[in-house]
This record gives C-alpha cells, sequence and structure tokens, in this order.
C-alpha cells in the first residue's frame, strides 16, 4: 500500500474511538476483535480461492515442491 497522506476510511472511523481514554481491557478486547475480523476475512477469501481455482490436498503437496525465484 503507498502512502498518500490521506487517512483511509478505517484510519478515519479508528479515529472516532481514539477520542476516548480506554481502559485497557477494552482496548485488549478491540484488538482482538480487530484480528478476528481480518483473520476471517483472510480465511474467507482463502476457502473463495480455494473454490475457484478447484485446490486440493495435491495442490498443497505440489506446492511444497516448487522453487521459487526471487528477483
Amino acid at each position: 500500500m503507498e502512502a498518500t497522506g490521506k487517512l483511509t476510511n478505517v484510519q478515519l472511523e479508528l479515529l472516532k474511538l481514539f477520542q476516548y481514554n480506554l481502559p485497557e481491557a477494552q482496548l485488549k478486547d478491540i484488538k482482538i476483535m480487530l484480528a478476528n475480523y481480518f483473520s476471517k476475512a483472510a480465511s474467507d477469501e482463502m476457502d473463495k480461492l480455494w473454490d475457484e481455482n478447484n485446490w486440493d490436498e495435491n495442490t498443497i503437496e505440489s506446492w511444497k515442491d516448487e522453487h521459487l525465484r526471487k528477483r
């Protein structure tokens, strides 16, 4: 992601929370909620790719043997 100097819609929304001084327990809960949200989003996207590409266990096994070169 490229820094443009403008805040994203997510950053703007989160800034609204920052007007409050939350107890550490609540801050921890918010961090966990955000982590769970993004973890689920990544998992859902992986499931979508898995289905769209008809991947299976053999696909994963073949990836282990691939040699990817860095450029």
